[in-house]
């Protein structure tokens, strides 16, 4: 049965150390017990603050990157070297400094790639990535990701799953298109609910006050239509990664010793 923990740190800078610290003791296991581990990777500030500091930790060594499998559960839907890109910034800020297999970096298509600005034709295509490394025990066309990383927005948004919008009530496909987002750029690639809740551990990461009433939406047990965030749960656990400012209007939570 999938659980709920949540953990909240002093500040945003502890929130994305401890996350990062966590993030390699969870993949070493991982491969310790299988052999290979795979994680899907958020983007925005705190998500890639995760990985600067994953960049510059001696512990990162103690991850064997030829057998870790990287995803991601959202892009911009822009050309392959603009600054808005989730794998650009990735990359910049962890990939491109570890021994990572090329092969098995798995990037959504940009807008200048193979497909174009055909958005439709790009998510399909991710679809396809999933389905091919989709094993038979994970029952299904989405692998069992071993940590999913997500963060979301103020208005509960996850991945590029907006309140209300045409993703959120998807329950037959893996990855879908979006349009039309309100936050720009207005067109990107998300995994679905669907294919989110298919991932062992999902670990919810943000901070900041503006995150407070949709983080309390969510713990409180909010629909997913109106708060997607509420839709996006483990099938072993779901960790809530908060600083105190993003857990501000919760009342049980779990306080760690502050460093």
């Amino acid at each position: 049965m999938s659980k709920t923990e949540v953990v909240v740190y002093g500040n945003p800078d502890l929130l994305a150390a401890a996350a990062a610290a966590r993030l390699v003791t969870r993949i070493v296991d991982v491969q310790a017990a299988k052999g290979s581990a795979s994680v899907v990777l958020t983007g925005g500030g705190t998500g890639i603050a995760i990985l600067k500091e994953l960049r510059e930790s001696s512990a990162r060594d103690a991850i064997d990157w030829s057998r870790l499998d990287v995803y991601w559960g959202d892009e911009r839907f822009v050309p392959a070297d603009s600054d808005e890109r989730n794998e650009k910034q990735a990359r910049e800020a962890l990939l491109d400094h570890v021994p990572i297999d090329p092969e098995r970096v798995h990037a959504m298509a940009p807008s200048d790639g193979e497909f174009g600005d055909d958005v439709d034709a790009a998510a399909a295509a991710y679809a396809k990535v999933l389905a091919a490394n989709a094993r038979p025990e994970d029952h299904g066309d989405v692998p069992s990701f071993d940590i999913m990383l997500l963060g979301l927005g103020g208005e509960g948004h996850t991945a590029s799953i907006f309140p209300e919008s045409p993703a959120v009530y998807e329950k037959q496909r893996s990855v879908v298109a979006v349009r039309n987002c309100p936050k720009p750029p207005p067109t990107r690639i998300s995994l679905t609910l669907p294919a989110i809740r298919r991932a062992r551990d999902v670990w919810l990461v943000t901070g900041g006050d503006a995150k407070a009433d949709a983080v309390a939406l969510a713990l409180a047990g909010a629909g997913e239509v109106q708060i997607p965030v509420a839709g996006a749960r483990g099938d072993r656990r779901t960790l809530w990664l908060l600083d105190r400012g993003a857990a501000s209007k919760l009342t049980k939570v779990y306080q760690p010793p502050t460093a």
